[in-house]
């Protein structure tokens, strides 16, 4: 093997350039979030209605959830989507032999649009919370984050109690193994495609919901725990036997929560 490194399946070659081609398209939108991102953490007034969240009263109105939902999906796919790679890289092998017969490169694009979607749909949901919290005073506007030791500790210990559950250990082994995923969620054509990545980005979600609540005790616009979830997220994913590592982080966030509900 020289220079190149060969990825094939049924005796098709996929190339680095191939690889880069496919990965084109997530890669250049997670550049893109994490620009915009950093450009809304930089400067607030970027985000759609922010003039309106320092009202009281307001944060219902259309443009404020409107702002939170962008800042939630931007922030989202600049998180989410570089730890979705292993999976996306695993499906654009199983393509291979569609694309030689003329299946072309979209369905590896509506797998990653279906999954970055999943996302989209967390981030509503967490913007109408943010925007309830706000409202009743428990969250600050401007520092967007729980303005309570009691309701940040029972953040961080509802959060880390999720660590343990079956649930989030079923969500991880998915994300963990692309293959056993792709086997038995497989799809044909374009719409295939998107319904498997809506549902990769499902599973994700389930594996990763509580470690967002994090966000909401740190600071949703803080930058230094966006980089860390992220990174997290993507050792626990790739990482093999990194169970213990979930486990230490939950007793870890419980043991903060309780000192912070009581201090």
């Amino acid at each position: 093997m020289t220079g190149e490194t060969m990825i094939s399946r049924a005796g098709v070659k996929f190339t680095p350039a191939r690889l880069a081609l496919v990965l084109g398209g997530p890669v250049a939108l997670a550049l893109v979030s994490w620009i915009y991102l950093g450009l809304m953490i930089g400067d607030m007034s970027l985000i759609p209605g922010m003039a309106q969240m320092m009202m009281p009263g307001q944060m219902f109105s259309p443009a404020p959830l409107f702002g939170l939902f962008v800042m939630w999906a931007v922030m989202m796919a600049a998180m989410m989507l570089p730890t979705a790679m292993p999976m996306i890289i695993a499906y654009a092998r199983m393509q291979a032999v569609d694309r030689s017969r003329g299946a072309g490169w979209m369905p590896v694009f509506m797998f990653s649009g279906g999954y970055v979607l999943a996302w989209a749909a967390f981030s509503l949901a967490a913007a109408v919370l943010q925007a309830g919290l706000t409202h009743l005073a428990l969250m600050s506007p401007m520092m967007m984050k729980a303005g309570s030791g009691p309701l940040a500790g029972g953040i961080l210990i509802v959060a880390g109690l999720y660590q343990f559950t079956p649930l989030k250990q079923a969500c991880l082994r998915l994300c963990r193994s692309p293959l056993s995923f792709l086997m038995t969620e497989w799809r044909e054509g374009n719409p295939g495609a998107l319904t498997m990545g809506w549902r990769h980005g499902l599973f994700c979600i389930g594996c990763c919901w509580a470690l967002m609540g994090l966000l909401f005790v740190a600071g949703v616009m803080n930058t230094l725990w966006i980089i860390a979830i992220a990174l997290y997220v993507l050792i626990e994913k790739i990482v093999p036997g990194s169970q213990w590592l979930t486990r230490l982080t939950g007793a870890a966030m419980i043991a903060a929560g309780v000192w912070m509900a009581t201090a």
